[in-house]
């Protein structure tokens, strides 16, 4: 393979890559927004693949056969670098690199500030669909990235350990309520997922991301696992602890799950 490409990707630096023939782009944007026009050679991704569905809890994650199916689906293949990308700042595109994450591939990108920076930038668009090739490839789950309601329920009061909450404040302090329990895993930090957005600079991960998340005690001294209700908005929470180094985990069940379950701890 070529020269790798780093973990956020800016838009001008992809545009120049274009032509890499082990490139696979991911966009998880909506439907009528890929159709309107998407990055030359991009495939489109529903984000529904990535979940289980289920009630009460539908972000956990599919059944293997589930996920080599979608993936065979796509073309993956082991020599390719993905670089995926969304229209929404990053939830799904994240979800799905940890989907990645959890299926033990590597070597993937994020297209930093997703479709709103390429737009902006006045980077190439098409509506031509591409063709893809279904792949054979075999995967398996890697519990690593993983972390479930029992797991972090072992590791609560631990100092070294921290719960990343990406909910709206209205969800963590229990006024929200979308589940039979309302409030937050107790001693959780709250950071939404929007507060690593910058606006100002086409959604693209806050340049002080560090500083700011070190602000509210999530840094790289913890073990963090980050959640949100279903394992959305924690994707993008998750990759932007992983740029930045951090020991992060994420829990698929999230609130969905927590707050449904007859025997887990809250606090309002």
């Amino acid at each position: 393979m070529s020269k790798s490409l780093p973990l956020i990707i800016e838009p001008e630096a992809l545009a120049a890559q274009l032509e890499r023939e082990d490139l696979l782009l991911v966009d998880l944007s909506a439907p009528a927004n890929y159709q309107s026009g998407h990055i030359p050679g991009a495939i489109h991704l529903p984000f529904q693949a990535l979940m289980a569905g289920t009630p009460p809890a539908p972000g956990k994650l599919p059944s293997l056969e589930r996920l080599t199916e979608l993936f065979r689906s796509i073309g993956l293949r082991p020599e390719q670098h993905v670089v995926a990308f969304d229209d929404e700042g990053g939830g799904w595109a994240g979800r799905f690199l940890w989907t990645l994450e959890v299926i033990g591939y590597h070597n993937y990108s994020y297209l930093n500030g997703g479709m709103h920076a390429w737009r902006a930038a006045g980077l190439p668009l098409t509506t031509e669909l591409p063709a893809i090739q279904p792949s054979d490839i075999e995967i398996e789950i890697h519990r690593q990235p993983i972390m479930e309601a029992e797991d972090i329920q072992q590791q609560l009061g631990d100092a070294t350990f921290q719960v990343w909450d990406a909910r709206s404040p209205q969800e963590y302090r229990g006024e929200k309520v979308l589940a039979m329990k309302g409030g937050h895993i107790p001693g959780a930090v709250n950071c939404e997922w929007t507060q690593l957005m910058d606006p100002q600079r086409d959604l693209r991960i806050r340049e002080d991301a560090r500083d700011f998340l070190a602000r509210l005690g999530l840094d790289d001294q913890h073990r963090i696992v980050t959640h949100c209700q279903s394992h959305h908005r924690s994707g993008f929470t998750w990759l932007v602890g992983k740029s930045l180094g951090f020991d992060i985990r994420a829990y698929p069940g999230s609130w969905s799950e927590w707050g449904n379950l007859p025997d887990t701890p809250t606090e309002q």
